[in-house]
């Protein structure tokens, strides 16, 4: 996710071939994320075009930025590169997996007084409420504070792995790439 903020087109093609190589069947949730992303990806857009100071495009005067509309549409591939790998983790890791790679990685953290353990119960709670779909018209109850009561998980039980020389060899691996990225 770092790495994709530093990179052009170029960059974002290879990590977005890179996923799809691992698990194809990563394509079909991604396209999924990418249309319920995508108001945000075209106010992503919107604020960019027209808020990145540059030369009009067209000449019209109410029209975006040309170096808007690069900008903005370089940081919407961003952004769909960032949803393939999502989709390429839940399909290898599940929600499961998922959910303990990011209390891992937060462990360290409960040292600065973080909890970690608070964010990673309420991580679980939302990808759980985002694997059914709400009921048509539910924002409109919400909006009338008529929400129903939210069901879920009573219990968090998380299957910690072993720390392996394989894991040792991927953090290197990815701190080399980023490296890479930030000298080029």
């Amino acid at each position: 996710m770092l790495g994709a903020q530093f990179v052009g087109y170029a960059g974002l093609a290879v990590l977005m071939v890179l996923p799809l190589l691992g698990a194809m069947s990563a394509w079909r949730p991604w396209l999924a994320y990418a249309w319920r992303a995508r108001w945000l990806l075209l106010a992503l857009w919107l604020i960019l075009a027209y808020n990145t100071p540059g030369e009009a495009w067209l000449d019209w005067a109410w029209a975006p930025t040309r170096e808007g509309i690069d900008e903005g549409v370089l940081q919407v591939v961003r952004l769909l590169v960032l949803l393939l790998w999502l989709a390429w983790l839940f399909q290898v890791q599940g929600r499961q997996g998922l959910v303990c790679g990011l209390w891992g990685l937060l462990r360290p953290f409960e040292r600065l007084g973080l909890g970690v353990e608070r964010l990673v119960v309420r991580l679980s709670l939302v990808l759980d409420a985002l694997q059914t779909p709400p009921d048509p018209g539910a924002w409109r109850r919400m909006l009338h504070a008529e929400a129903r009561a939210a069901t879920g998980v009573e219990n968090l039980s998380l299957a910690v792995l072993p720390w392996t020389v394989r894991d040792s060899g991927v953090v290197l691996a990815c701190a080399a790439g980023l490296l890479g990225v930030w000298i080029a």
